[in-house]
């Protein structure tokens, strides 16, 4: 029994040692993705564009459900997929692809942006979809226009 309690104080960490590992300084490596160029390039995109969408594959052949799912979306709201949507497919860049998660600080693809600023994935313009906010915002910055409304014959 002696043996078992000296084997298992030895393995406990004593005090002071705890005290000094707390004083130590923490060292933190951050591994930077954003090359000053796919910066710029991010930067211009949203800047110069109403819509944009950084996606797996393209509007016409999205390559994962969610871009699929956001692309579904946008057309059901009567975006003009041809003029106003300027898409990225991050598959074809690597740097973009990892650059883009840093530069908005949201982990997954597809990542939307109306009007310069960021929207969120798919699962956030679902939400929006579904409670007319998307609608909302998509006449505002003009890039869907209003139904016409209907006149019943009297």
């Amino acid at each position: 029994m002696n043996f078992l309690r000296t084997a298992t104080s030895a393995l406990r960490p004593s005090s002071h040692l705890l005290t000094r590992r707390a004083a130590l300084p923490a060292t933190i490596f951050a591994v930077r993705h954003l090359s000053d160029s796919t910066k710029k390039t991010i930067e211009d995109a949203i800047t110069n564009n109403k819509l944009v969408v950084f996606m797996k594959g393209t509007p016409q052949a999205p390559q994962c459900g969610f871009s699929r799912a956001v692309m579904q979306i946008l057309t059901v709201q009567g975006v003009d997929m041809q003029n106003s949507l300027k898409s990225f497919n991050i598959l074809a860049d690597e740097d973009l692809r990892s650059g883009i998660k840093e530069y908005s600080s949201w982990p997954t693809i597809p990542q939307v942006y109306i009007n310069g600023e960021f929207i969120g994935g798919c699962d956030i313009m679902l939400n929006m979809h579904q409670s007319g906010e998307l609608e909302s915002l998509l006449l505002k910055e003009g890039l869907i226009l209003p139904e016409p409304e209907e006149n019943p014959r009297a």
